[in-house]
């Protein structure tokens, strides 16, 4: 039976404070997990699990979404340089169009911890939900990629994965201009939808595409 992690007190101060009642409780490998590309139009979704030594010093570490890409990318690298394990895993579009984006986050994130170099014994997740079928304790904490160093870290890594991906794909498609707009619902790629028409990595079934084809 796997065991449970249960925290009832918030404390937004401590970005460890999730990390540390994890350990209190007799848990050792702790990876954080979060995702990049739920919202867009187009591209995959790209998770990422972070497991850092205990009390390591990142500096900076915050939700990749208040963070300039700068920074982002120094953090990045600053993270895999620092942590014992990274994974990424990512849904293709197909998969989003086949299973919904729910459930390919899930398997995004499923792909993620596989893919690290160690079974962690603890997750910390990102949002309103445990990743299902995952025979690892988990928690779920809301707005974690702004509370937990380890979630924040993932979120970096995250974003920073896509987005490379997405500038290739800018490469492939440069009418919709994805470097800049990483493939989301911008007025400048929704005009570009409505004059060319949906590609191959556009999300079909999603509104703002599915009108056009």
């Amino acid at each position: 039976m796997v065991k449970q992690l249960t925290i009832s007190i918030l404390r937004a101060e401590d970005s460890w404070y999730f990390e540390g009642i994890a350990r209190g409780k007799g848990f050792e490998t702790i990876a954080g997990i979060d995702e990049a590309g739920r919202g867009p139009l187009a591209g995959p979704v790209v998770a990422a699990a972070v497991v850092l030594p205990w009390k390591v010093e990142l500096h900076g570490i915050d939700d990749s979404k208040r963070l300039p890409k700068k920074k982002r990318l120094w953090l990045a690298k600053s993270v895999r340089a620092m942590a014992l394990g990274v994974g990424v895993g990512i849904s293709s579009v197909e998969e989003i169009e086949r299973l919904n984006i729910l459930k390919a986050t899930f398997l995004a994130m499923k792909r993620a911890v596989n893919n690290l170099k160690m079974q962690p014994d603890c997750l910390l997740v990102d949002g309103l939900h445990t990743i299902p079928d995952v025979l690892v304790s988990q928690k779920a904490i809301v707005k974690g990629d702004q509370l937990s160093i380890s979630i924040s870290s993932a979120s970096i890594i995250a974003k920073v994965e896509r987005d490379c991906i997405m500038d290739g794909f800018h490469q492939q498609f440069p009418q919709y201009n994805f470097k800049a707009n990483k493939g989301y619902g911008t007025a400048e790629h929704c005009q570009a939808i409505a004059k060319y028409g949906c590609c191959s990595i556009h999300r079909k079934t999603f509104r703002g595409v599915k009108e056009y084809i």
